[in-house]
């Protein structure tokens, strides 16, 4: 099969490999879409420390079923499933404390283990979920980040009427932000530099965007949302907290980075300060969401449709801004 394969930091190609054949309690998939990630940019860049290489990329993995492995009962060939890429050894303090996101060997496909930029590729059955009624492979990729959203989401108190302050406007702010308005926000404002990416989140239903918090109509917010991971916006995120009042850090930081803040706020001001780590419970409500198709919206969030060969230009537009969602399609005939 065709497969873009990662064969070290720096290093992609796109070439034959072969085929995957499943394992007890695994299924093969023809892949029909696989959308491209901050985290696949951080496994070609090496800044993603549990990557093994070799390794083909891709999480956010929708297919069809073609084969099954020993004891697979719950799966037929045809099915057409999204993929639950979260892997955890089930053995750790973490897994046995029911916070498998939490798991010390945290991996899963595109990122331990070959992933979904092929045209196959071995799942778990268990982490297989058939699309619900009216939720096509298109969307149906979304239900990673989605899923990633909501368990942000989980970590802030839901208070009706609060103000949100989200930096960043790529896909997970994104989602952030319209989760924010479906949650009861009395107004989501966005920071984002990329001009393009504002006048999306425009269009997701943001009432502000700007360049910068200080372009923006207050001084504080209920709750400031990180989706960026860069440390400068981290830091202004910070500043920005009203008193008693939640920040979340969602964005993906390097390992190495550190940001100053004044402890002394925070003990006065009474802040809360939480992190959110993957997938956790949410996958399958991700899905109910995207199946309501009045939460999230879809179409305006996938911008990019790829061919394997074109997995670098795929690349180059997450990293430009230029695009939210892209995809690779590798066994789709026509692609946009």
């Amino acid at each position: 099969m065709r497969a873009v394969v990662i064969e070290g930091p720096g290093t992609v190609e796109v070439r034959d490999v072969a085929d995957p054949a499943p394992g007890p309690g695994q299924v093969v998939l023809r892949v029909d879409h696989c959308g491209v990630c901050g985290t696949d940019v951080h496994v070609l860049e090496g800044a993603f420390a549990p990557a093994r290489y070799p390794v083909i990329p891709g999480h956010e993995i929708c297919g069809e079923v073609v084969a099954l492995g020993r004891g697979v009962a719950e799966l037929r060939e045809g099915d057409l499933v999204v993929v639950d890429p979260s892997g955890e050894c089930g053995r750790c303090e973490h897994c046995r404390d029911a916070r498998p996101n939490l798991c010390v060997e945290f991996g899963g496909p595109g990122l331990t283990r070959d992933g979904g930029c092929a045209e196959y590729v071995v799942v778990d059955a268990a982490k297989a979920y058939r699309l619900p009624e009216g939720v096509d492979a298109r969307v149906a990729t979304l239900a990673e980040p989605l899923s990633c959203a909501l368990r942000g989401m989980d970590r802030l108190p839901q208070r009706m009427g609060s103000s949100y302050l989200v930096y960043g406007a790529g896909t997970m702010g994104a989602l952030l932000a319209q989760l924010a308005r479906h949650a009861g926000a009395s107004s989501v404002a966005v920071v984002e530099t990329s001009a393009s990416r504002r006048r999306r989140a425009l269009q997701l239903g943001a009432d502000a965007v700007a360049a910068s918090a200080d372009e923006l109509d207050g001084a504080a917010w209920d709750v400031v949302i990180d989706a960026t991971g860069v440390p400068r916006a981290i830091e202004d995120a910070l500043r920005r907290v009203r008193r008693g009042g939640t920040y979340l850090q969602c964005g993906v930081a390097p390992a190495e980075a550190t940001v100053p803040f004044a402890p002394a706020r925070v003990a006065a001001d009474e802040l809360t300060i939480v992190g959110s780590m993957g997938i956790r419970g949410t996958f399958g409500r991700a899905l109910a969401l995207l199946a309501r198709g009045d939460v999230v919206d879809a179409d305006a969030m996938v911008t990019h449709r790829l061919g394997l060969d074109d997995y670098t230009e795929a690349i180059g537009l997450l990293r430009s801004g230029d695009g939210l969602k892209i995809q690779v399609a590798p066994t789709v005939a026509e692609v946009s």
